[in-house]
């Protein structure tokens, strides 16, 4: 689109300037970057030290006891008597043949870590590994 004035052509601007554009995209890619490593951690447990620790290697289901013994199937919290049923309806295959990994805070008594592990092993698993983290040598 030209227009004169005073005997001068004048263009108008057709061209989107990018750059704050690509600015803005950048900066909201590393606050993603820097926050979903953060919201996936799921719940804060202090897992005891032990001296033979295995990688896990493969996704499963994940039982975690808390410091104030809440009990969580995954990241999702779960009353310990509905645990069981919970456990039968969402694995998948054989009960007797999954392994349910048991995370627990180091300061979960007893009584409340054995009941957890009741509840896994009336839903019919009898794989349970229980999950711990390495000693550092110093």
């Amino acid at each position: 689109m030209a227009f004169s004035a005073k005997g001068r052509t004048q263009t108008a601007l057709a061209e989107i300037n990018i750059t704050p554009l690509v600015d803005v995209v950048l900066v909201l890619l590393l606050i993603f970057m820097l926050t979903a490593p953060v919201l996936q951690s799921g719940i804060d447990v202090a897992i005891p030290k032990t001296r033979t620790v295995s990688q896990v290697t493969e996704d499963r289901m994940v039982v975690t006891i808390d410091r104030e013994q809440n009990v969580f199937l995954q990241d999702k919290p779960v009353n310990v008597n509905e645990l069981p049923a919970r456990l039968r309806t969402t694995g998948k295959g054989d009960p007797a043949k999954r392994v349910i990994y048991l995370r627990a805070d180091e300061r979960v008594p007893f009584g409340a870590f054995a009941s957890v592990m009741d509840a896994v092993k009336l839903a019919g698993i009898t794989n349970i590994s229980i999950v711990t983290r390495p000693i550092e040598n110093k």
